[in-house]
Formats: structure tokens, C-alpha cells, sequence
């Protein structure tokens, strides 16, 4: 089984290459396309638009959302290509991860002029990865949330 960082920094190498060769603009099911493509050219296996059941209160919704893409059965990625990302598309993912029960999601807007700006690592409940090559825009590890990581602007990442 594959380490959640050498999945997630997989994704973000593939992203970075894909921003590079295409450039921000595109519709964002182009960028689906193609990166879970490139993903599946470096061996994970990837969902694309995965409809995810979940239940509340005794009721059933059998697509109560659809993932853009879901790596390894482990790491949701959510893509956007938009002029900047909004803080409702963090708390979003936080969402899917936390009804998924998974640790750790992937939010990356192929709209910023640079990648680096456009990709943000969101957790749920997971402590801080050891990793440099992850820590994408973030001045501390932990906020005031437990397991949060934190912003560019060292505010807590939900």
C-alpha cells in the first residue's frame, strides 16, 4: 500500500507538470482528463466523478456528492479553475473527507497564474505530514482546529 504522502506529492508533481504544459484558463473538466490520466500513467489507480453515498439521521443518499477525483481510494482531489479559491471550497472537501472517513484531500485550482498559490492539502484528523515537498503555502503545521494545518497566512486551513 502506498504512503498518503508519496500519493499526494504524486498528485501535486503531476499537477505542477500539467499547469506548465496547459497554463491556467481551461475548463475544469480538462484538467480532470487529463491529470487523472497522468496520474494513472504513473501507476495509481484513479476515479474519476465518483458518486459517494453517505447517511444521516437514518436517511440514505446514494450520491449524495461526486468527487472529481479519488486517488488510490485514499485521497480526494477536488479541482477548480477559477480566479481564486474561495474559503467555502476548503470547507467543502474538509466536508467529503470527513463523510468519506478519509484523512486527507487535495484542493487544486488550475486558474492561479502559478501552481503554487492554486494547491492547498487539507486534513481531517491527520497529524501533520514529515514531509517538505508537501507543505505547500503553510508557515506553521498545526492550528487552533486539531489536525489543522496552516495557511500562507497562518490562519488554520479547514
Amino acid at each position: 500500500m502506498k504512503e498518503l504522502d508519496d500519493i499526494t506529492g504524486t498528485v501535486v508533481d503531476a499537477a505542477l507538470q500539467l499547469h506548465r504544459d496547459l497554463g491556467p484558463g481551461l475548463l475544469e473538466s480538462v484538467y480532470e482528463v487529463v491529470l487523472a490520466r497522468a496520474l494513472e500513467k504513473r501507476g495509481l489507480g484513479v476515479e474519476r466523478q465518483t458518486p459517494i453515498a453517505f447517511e444521516y439521521d437514518g436517511m440514505i443518499f446514494s450520491e449524495g456528492f461526486r468527487v472529481d477525483l479519488l486517488v488510490e481510494r485514499r485521497v480526494v482531489v477536488e479541482l477548480k479553475s477559477v480566479e481564486k479559491i474561495a474559503p467555502l471550497h476548503s470547507k467543502q472537501l474538509l466536508t467529503y473527507l470527513r463523510l468519506m472517513r478519509l484523512p486527507v484531500g487535495l484542493l487544486i485550482n488550475f486558474g492561479s497564474p502559478t501552481l503554487k498559490e492554486g494547491v492547498n492539502r487539507v486534513v481531517n484528523h491527520l497529524d501533520p505530514s514529515a514531509s517538505p515537498r508537501l507543505r505547500v503555502n503553510q508557515s506553521g503545521s498545526r492550528g487552533a482546529a486539531e489536525g489543522a494545518e496552516m495557511d500562507g497566512a497562518g490562519q488554520p486551513k479547514y
